[in-house]
């Protein structure tokens, strides 16, 4: 006997991988289960009909026509219906709350989150604000309804009251994109679709469906960050959204393979889709393309050199004693560096001992300066992104000088805490004091570069 409560639909496009393995989650719960197949070229079809699965087909524009299509292309007879992706798997935990549903004991209800759990290479992407990720999936047929104003990201709607079931799993791995090639070509096609989406929101043939609210619904909540994300400066907001996927949602606890996917998906697939909306928008292009091959010119330019002054500078192979001598300015920021951190402790009352490249606070602690301690690296960043953006002179003169300065008073500050407090081993979620610095460093300049640049993208409207 059919189960009378809910029932399957399904999209597919060569998914011999993924469909017998959903179908295997679902099978104790024996729904009715519905296809809609956008053109399958391998064994998809045939085991669909091996599954006894009713198959409809409809060529594929995007995610969200096709889920629209697909609830009005079938004779569904149960009053509640679930909507999947091929590369779904219904965890036991959530099956085991289906096999207990009951559609009358959920009258004032309209629709029900799953509770996704990401994987990517085999790895739960647990960090990083994808987990806990409520998706709205079961719905009561002909009221919840596919939303036609997203271009790429699908996501089901129902009016009214919906619930939310934690510990209702829903296991979502995509095998073929264990092969990174596969991952890359899908997402290049979702950036074209996702930019396409954005440039119509700004000439408003586009609306959100959902009233943006970050106390609301899962659906609310994601219309609101969604607000956000489009207020933001292109290309300075995949940096932000990678900095905070990485630091205040911990996205670095998910080790190698999840550092890596938070770097595609959080900040390379973002950049991608600015660069798309600016060759779309055309106005925009030719300064934000200078911009970007300007900043990378200059970054290579500022860190090349100082590295080929350490080289040249330092005994070894590539040594000129001459330009140790007279032009080591590396040598002399890191005396500098000492010097003002050992008259700090010592105005505070330490009893300090210095070297060429040691500092000892006798009874407390100390630091080995070594050259990529400076802080180098990101002042070539900062240094670079400042002379390439496209403002005044004046501003950016300003706006290097502080921020300049800012880096070197706080690289300061952490010598004379690290004097003071830094104990051999210690560390706080994981993270030495050099990633704390790091951490810290980024957001400040995050936000200062933000605010700078806020104007100018205000003017130019992207």
């Amino acid at each position: 006997m059919n189960n009378p409560h809910f029932s399957f639909i399904i999209l597919t496009f060569n998914e011999e991988q993924h469909l017998p393995r959903l179908l295997e989650s679902i099978r104790t719960l024996k729904a009715r289960t519905y296809v809609l197949d956008s053109g399958s070229t391998d064994q998809t079809l045939n085991i669909c009909y091996k599954y006894n699965l009713q198959v409809r087909y409809h060529p594929f524009h995007n995610h969200p026509k096709q889920w629209d299509t697909a609830l009005r292309s079938f004779n569904i007879q149960s009053p509640w219906v679930i909507g999947l992706d091929a590369d779904h798997i219904v965890g036991p935990e959530l099956c085991e709350m289906l096999k207990n549903f009951k559609a009358e004991e959920y009258t004032n209800i309209n629709g029900i989150y799953f509770n996704r759990k990401n994987y990517f290479k085999g790895k739960w992407i647990r960090f990083g604000g994808y987990y806990p990720k409520y998706l709205l999936k079961m719905f009561r047929y002909q009221v919840g309804y596919s939303d036609l104003q997203e271009n790429m990201d699908h996501r089901f709607q129902v009016p009214s009251k919906t619930i939310i079931w934690k510990k209702g799993f829903l296991i979502e791995e995509n095998l073929k994109e264990n092969k990174i090639s596969f991952w890359l070509d899908k997402h290049n096609r979702y950036s074209d679709l996702v930019a396409e989406e954005e440039i119509q929101r700004l000439t408003t043939k586009r609306f959100q469906v959902t009233k943006p609210n970050f106390w609301g619904s899962p659906n609310e909540h994601n219309a609101w960050l969604k607000s956000l994300w489009w207020q933001l400066p292109i290309y300075l907001r995949p940096f932000l959204y990678f900095t905070y996927r990485m630091i205040f949602q911990l996205g670095f606890l998910d080790g190698r393979t999840g550092i890596m996917f938070h770097f595609l998906q959080g900040f390379w697939f973002r950049l991608i889709v600015d660069i798309k909306i600016d060759e779309k928008i055309g106005k925009a292009n030719r300064k934000s393309a200078n911009f970007i091959f300007s900043f990378l010119f200059l970054f290579l330019l500022f860190y090349g050199f100082n590295l080929i002054n350490i080289g040249i500078t330092t005994p070894g192979n590539y040594y000129i004693s001459f330009l140790d001598k007279y032009f080591n300015y590396i040598s002399s920021w890191r005396n500098f560096c000492i010097s003002s951190a050992a008259y700090v402790l010592k105005i505070l009352g330490y009893r300090i001992s210095t070297s060429e490249n040691h500092l000892i606070n006798h009874g407390f602690s100390g630091f080995r300066l070594v050259y990529s301690c400076l802080g180098y690296g990101i002042m070539s960043c900062f240094a670079a992104f400042v002379i390439a953006f496209p403002k005044s002179t004046w501003s950016k003169m300003i706006f290097l000088v502080a921020g300049l300065t800012a880096i070197q008073l706080l690289n300061t500050l952490r010598f004379i805490l690290i004097s003071i407090y830094y104990q051999p081993h210690a560390s706080v979620l994981l993270m030495d004091h050099h990633d704390m610095f790091n951490y810290i460093l980024y957001v400040i300049l995050g936000t200062s570069m933000y605010f700078w640049t806020g104007k100018f993208s205000k003017n130019n409207n992207h």
